[in-house]
């Protein structure tokens, strides 16, 4: 039992599993030690360095596997995580100094946060070593990993596990590790699909998962007659002991069948599987053709050749392959297509899609299905009551059962497994209910901000939200600092200095505050937008023309100190509009800006949420219900964020690289001529002679105008400097690390959100 609670996967294990009776013996013994909860559990796992519960899809270490990779015994604490509330707790009743308190609190969250990704790093490892084969899950190809579709065996471009997983089957297999990627979108398939007013398709095997078509889009299954009477003869399952002694049945089925001159669809449900069936049928000098996500790119021909007669294909997971079989001559006189199933697939779905293959508009053939008790399907779920029959019949090696109560017993398992796969999807999707609520008011947002809609509505929105939250804070406050922590914080978000008296703040309520506030903040956007227009427009028609000809747009770079960013317009337009597409387009470039890299932080915040939740069962509490209470308050928290820093910038902001007017820059220019042509001068003077009086001032150049050009190139050049080294600081903090502007708070919630 710790062999089969450690490594379920164990061939030896499995082949062992399959002799008369012990499976039986197992069941028992795992019974016992499950009673009341899994108390006695603790006893089988005490010697195991981690468990893995297969059906679940979850490996977790133990106590001695912990201890097993802590370095070797150096550090007791190397993977066991802190406990913040109390640390934190303990230092805020140390006597340190604030920021010696500050810096201890820094140094317990980035110790949590190592910890927390080592532990995780080694659970992705330990899945990728023990619960993802080569061959099955995934396949090696040009020094990549490629994710095998489970259903049609094709190989899924593009895509990557997510969460470290894909990293961590590069690191097994010593292929080049990508790094890691950051979800920017998520939806799940059923609230895609629910987006349509309408919603229809067609399937041979839909029958099957009616229930789900109905609880989840609210559809009906109709099942439509075949155009002509199915022909095609479907046998019951033949089921031996091991999975030896299946194949070599399979091999002399295959043998039989080019004999006679039928064509043979052999269906696996891995790669591995087909290449192991690939050597077995090699070895018996039987020509073929392989179909799996290796050999894709050959799949039309291969299909094409299937159908003649004495041609044996071996496909992995036949489903959806779009292309009827066409049989060659002489194939329906020898008996059609024959199907061979080498494996029940855990859904009964993809086991009829490939049995589809056969017998189409009335022709003949035949479907076999080859099953072994070391199978995954019936290891996992079905083999109980099977083995118990083919022990009490005495059953020896090479024996094999036919019957309809076997065949039964199969499909239950496999219905067992689709009400589990049900169960995980419906589940998957009461998540996503509540990331879709969010996702329908972020991206309405974002639409709004990218075409223009309504967005200066919503920006006037945010801004009395942001007011409103103002003056909740500060409204009725008797401290004796609240009316200048008021007037801080409209000058921080909206750089106004307010004409808000302490006596109003005080006695007033917070509704008519809030709308006062916001009407001044109103009164100075709209100052600061003319400005801004009235300071841009000669600039950008001055470039129209001079390059017009040359440019149509112009990018205007923004900056509030912190994030530059680029607005981009066409010159013509900008013109035309008097300089007000300029302030348009800036509105839109902010907000996109802001909304896209909110939304990057919430996805990741939602992920870790679900993840913490989990361990709400061991509290007899529904982990959806906290779920759903948790994320209301991470979304309220990220749309305040929001509204703050959007509004900070579009009233904080500054054109980051000075556009000078035409005026300005011919004055500059001169400057620039006759500070050259005194120091020409100069120079030819000393040469002439370094004594003579009379060489002074000859040009009559004004000394102060050179000190202002030197002055100004100065300026820039410090400048310059000084943005440069703010972004080298802040590039080298760390996420946990004191903010270096000073604020007292964590970067990762200051300059670096």
């Amino acid at each position: 039992m710790r062999a089969h609670r450690g490594m379920p996967k164990y061939k030896p294990l499995i082949k062992y599993l399959s002799e008369t009776g012990k499976k039986a013996i197992l069941s028992a013994t795992e019974n016992y030690y499950m009673q009341e909860q899994n108390k006695r559990m603790p006893q089988v796992d005490a010697e195991l360095l981690f468990v893995i519960e297969e059906k679940n899809n979850s490996v977790d270490l133990t106590e001695k596997g912990i201890h097993a990779i802590t370095k070797a015994g150096e550090d007791a604490q190397f993977f066991v995580l802190p406990d913040i509330g109390g640390a934190v707790a303990r230092i805020e009743r140390s006597s340190l100094s604030p920021q010696e308190k500050l810096e201890a609190k820094n140094k317990v969250m980035q110790d949590f946060e190592v910890k927390a990704d080592r532990v995780h790093s080694i659970q992705q490892l330990l899945k990728a070593y023990t619960l993802f084969e080569k061959d099955v899950e995934y396949i090696v190809q040009d020094n990549k990993v490629m994710i095998v579709d489970e259903s049609t065996g094709r190989v899924l471009e593009g895509r990557r596990y997510s969460d470290g997983l894909h990293q961590a089957i590069e690191a097994k297999e010593n292929v080049h590790i990508e790094a890691a990627t950051q979800t920017y979108a998520t939806i799940t398939l059923q609230n895609y699909f629910r987006m349509y007013h309408k919603l229809a398709g067609m399937t041979g095997t839909a029958e099957t998962e009616a229930g789900e078509f109905w609880e989840i889009y609210k559809l009906d299954v109709v099942v439509i007659p075949t155009n002509r009477p199915i022909a095609r003869h479907d046998r019951e399952d033949l089921v031996y002991k091991s999975v030896r002694e299946k194949y070599n049945a399979v091999v002399n089925e295959i043998e039989a069948l080019v004999q006679a001159g039928r064509p043979a669809l052999v269906g696996t449900t891995s790669v591995e599987n087909s290449e192991i069936l690939h050597r077995l049928l090699e070895r018996r000098g039987i020509k073929h053709n392989v179909l799996n996500a290796k050999q894709h790119a050959r799949e039309a021909e291969i299909v094409a050749e299937a159908g003649r007669a004495g041609a044996v294909t071996i496909a992995t997971n036949m489903a959806g392959r779009g292309t009827d079989i066409k049989l060659g001559p002489g194939v329906k006189e020898a008996g059609g297509l024959a199907i061979i199933g080498t494996e029940r697939h855990d859904s009964r779905r993809v086991d009829r899609q490939l049995r589809g293959r056969a017998g189409r508009q009335g022709d003949p053939g035949s479907s076999q299905f080859y099953v072994s008790l070391e199978d995954n399907l019936m290891r996992l779920f079905g083999s109980d009551r099977v083995s118990g029959v083919m022990d009490r019949m005495g059953h020896q090696e090479g024996d094999v059962i036919q019957h309809s109560m076997i065949s039964k017993s199969i499909e239950r398992a496999q219905k067992k497994v689709e009400e589990n796969n049900f169960g995980i999807r419906k589940r998957l999707l009461d998540y996503d209910g509540v990331m879709n609520a969010q996702r329908k008011v972020v991206y309405a947002k974002r639409r709004h901000a990218l075409f223009g809609e309504r967005l200066t509505l919503d920006l006037y929105n945010s801004m009395h939200d942001l007011c409103t939250e103002i003056a909740a804070n500060f409204v009725g406050d008797t401290q004796k600092n609240a009316h200048e922590n008021f007037k801080l914080e409209v000058i921080k978000y909206f750089s106004l200095d307010t004409a808000i008296t302490e006596t109003e703040l005080l006695r007033q309520k917070r509704e008519p505050i809030a709308d006062r506030l916001y009407d001044e903040v109103i009164d100075n956007y709209h100052t600061r937008c003319e400005a801004l227009r009235q300071t841009i427009l000669p600039n950008v028609q001055r470039v129209l023309e001079e390059q017009g000809h040359v440019y149509e747009r112009m990018i205007i770079p923004f900056t509030d100190g912190r994030k530059v960013i680029q607005v981009i317009f066409n010159l013509r337009q900008a013109v035309d509009g008097e300089g007000k597409l300029v302030v348009k387009e800036l509105e839109k470039a902010v907000s996109l800006a802001y909304i896209d890299e909110m939304w990057k932080d919430q996805l990741r915040r939602m992920d870790d949420l679900k993840q913490s939740v989990q361990g709400a069962v061991w509290e007899q509490k529904d982990p959806i219900l906290i779920y759903k209470k948790e994320a209301f308050g991470i979304f309220s928290e990220m749309l305040g964020n929001l509204n703050r820093d959007i509004a900070s910038f579009l009233f904080g902001c500054s054109i980051l690289v000075e556009v000078p007017s035409q005026e300005e820059q011919q004055r500059r220019l001169e400057q620039q001529r006759r500070a050259e042509e005194r120091e020409r001068t100069q120079l030819q003077n000393t040469r002439d002679d370094d004594d003579d009086p009379s060489n002074d001032n000859t040009t009559g150049i004004d000394e102060a105008e050179v000190r202002g050009v030197q002055q100004e190139q100065e300026r820039r050049r410090a400048l310059i400097e000084s943005i440069a080294r703010q972004k080298a600081m802040f590039n080298k903090v760390g996420r946990n690390d004191p903010c270096p502007c000073g604020s007292g708070k964590k970067f990762k919630h200051c300059h670096g959100r």
